[in-house]
């Protein structure tokens, strides 16, 4: 028995106390009656249970007279406790340091002059222990690894950060179910947002469009350590989260990210979470082709492509009035011929959009 508590190695603390509180049930003792055999206080007898006192061998030939395991049953198992706390405690504190603590709390996701951080990080997540957040998002962002780089798990507490604000901010979204066919329809009218100005206007309709399909939209800036531009994901089999980081924080860049997302969700369903990371270049590039494909054909069509590969660029007039035709913002036209190769990406950016977070005010 002692080798086998010798090679145990729970992944939780439980104290001598539980033990000494099992016999003491079984043997029918009460707390005051125990305190009195043992010559001490009933405080001191449920500071001992809570484990807030170490187990000495003084008090362990106690235990051994009074309720009958041996002496050195109760010193191994008073080892094995605070060997177990030393070890959780360390992956507390290491589990804390993969987290980006100072922008979620900067970004306003965690509150300021936290008295118990880890229990304020374990109630974000809503996990009861950080095993429990291992469990979780080890399974969860493996499925996510389609278009990461090879850095990808390094990063791993700061995307779930992110992922877990996305999924917060989806609550308080009210959506209609699924309707596939009604979200791919909806994407008609969700294209002429492409053209307003101010992401304070267009992200309200935006969300509003995608809710009345089923599809929570949430657009959540990354923390330090995630580089993800976008993720899709179904909360359930009636409710989507579409989650945009507006991470380039131009027109082109969140225009085609929503629609490649959009993509995902048509194309691909529920089959993974999909998770699209800056520089990234995943195993599963059928499933990405088919969505930048998807996403390409809905800003700008097929019939057009021709045309708009003959574009002037250095005229002004020639951008607009595609862009126009088209449908979309002109820094779209600028992003789809600098996709496409037809200019170099440094050039003619002075066409896009550009934001910052002061602007789009949706941390």
């Amino acid at each position: 028995m002692l080798q086998n508590l010798n090679n145990f190695q729970p992944n939780w603390a439980s104290p001598p106390g539980e033990t000494i509180n099992d016999i003491l049930s079984e043997q029918n003792i009460s707390i005051t009656s125990f305190a009195s055999k043992m010559e001490s206080t009933t405080d001191f007898i449920n500071d001992l249970l809570k484990g807030y006192i170490t187990l000495n061998q003084g008090i362990s030939y106690k235990l051994e007279k009074i309720l009958g395991p041996p002496s050195d049953f109760w010193l191994t198992r008073e080892s094995q406790y605070r060997e177990a706390v030393a070890r959780l405690k360390a992956a507390e504190d290491n589990w804390l340091k993969e987290l980006p603590l100072k922008d979620m709390i900067g970004f306003g996701w965690l509150e300021t002059g936290l008295k118990n951080t880890l229990e304020a990080c374990l109630d974000y997540f809503n996990i009861p222990s950080v095993s429990a957040w291992y469990k979780k998002y080890e399974v969860e962002l493996a499925m996510a690894s389609f278009r990461t780089s090879k850095s990808y798990n390094a990063k791993t507490g700061a995307v779930a950060a992110w992922l877990r604000r996305g999924e917060l901010k989806s609550e308080s979204i009210v959506c209609q179910p699924w309707n596939p066919k009604l979200f791919k329809e909806t994407l008609k009218t969700i294209k002429e947002l492409t053209r307003e100005k101010d992401p304070t206007e267009f992200i309200p309709k935006l969300t509003s469009l995608c809710a009345s399909c089923g599809v929570a939209v949430a657009v959540v800036r990354t923390p330090t350590g995630c580089q993800a531009s976008g993720v899709t994901k179904f909360l359930n089999s009636e409710r989507a989260l579409l989650m945009l980081s507006f991470r380039y924080l131009t027109d082109d860049h969140f225009w085609f990210t929503f629609f490649h997302e959009a993509g995902h969700l048509l194309l691909h369903g529920n089959k993974a979470i999909f998770l699209e990371e800056i520089g990234g270049g995943g195993a599963n590039n059928r499933d990405e082709d088919e969505a930048n494909d998807f996403a390409a054909e809905q800003l700008i069509p097929f019939e057009l492509k021709s045309q708009l590969m003959r574009i002037a660029v250095s005229n002004k007039r020639s951008v607009i009035g595609f862009a126009s035709l088209a449908g979309v913002s002109p820094g779209i036209v600028i992003g789809q011929l600098q996709h496409a190769g037809r200019i170099e990406h440094n050039r003619f950016n002075s066409y896009k959009r550009r934001y910052s977070w002061e602007d789009i005010n949706l941390i």
